[in-house]
C-alpha cells in the first residue's frame, strides 16, 4: 500500500514540483492551495506525512498546524514546514504549533525525500 502526502502551498509551481518529488518516490499525493483548504482536505483523510508552506492567503502554514493538530486524523502526523522563512522566531512558532520539521526552499528533491522518508520511517 502506498503512502499519502498532503501538500499545502499558494504557488501552484511549487505544489507541482514538491507532488513530482513524492510521486516518483511511490507517495499518492492531495493537494491544497491555502491552510484553510488543507484542513478541509484532512476532514475524515488520514495522510502519512503534510508539508506545508507558511506564507499563504485565507490561513498561513503555521496556523493551518496549530489547528491540524487539534484534530484526531492529524494529531500525529508528521507535518514538515517547506518554505522560504528561515527566521528563527518563526521556526520557533512553527515548533510550538507542531511542526516536525522545517525546510527552507528553494529545496532539493533528495533531501526532501530523506527529510519525509525519516518522519514516515520508511
Amino acid at each position: 500500500m502506498s503512502k499519502t502526502a498532503l501538500t499545502i502551498d499558494d504557488s501552484k509551481t511549487m505544489r507541482d514540483m514538491v507532488a513530482f518529488t513524492l510521486k516518483n518516490a511511490g507517495f499518492d499525493v492531495t493537494e491544497a492551495d491555502n491552510g484553510q483548504a488543507g484542513l478541509d482536505r484532512i476532514n475524515g483523510s488520514s495522510f502519512d506525512i503534510i508539508i506545508t508552506d507558511v506564507n499563504m492567503p485565507v490561513m498561513d502554514g503555521i496556523t493551518f498546524t496549530r489547528e491540524a493538530r487539534k484534530r484526531a486524523e492529524a494529531r500525529t502526523t508528521p507535518i514538515l514546514i517547506l518554505t522560504t522563512e528561515s527566521g528563527a522566531s518563526l521556526k520557533n512558532d512553527g515548533r510550538s504549533a507542531g511542526a516536525t520539521g522545517w525546510i527552507v526552499k528553494p529545496f532539493n528533491p533528495e533531501k526532501l525525500l530523506q527529510v519525509v522518508e525519516k518522519v514516515c520511517g520508511r
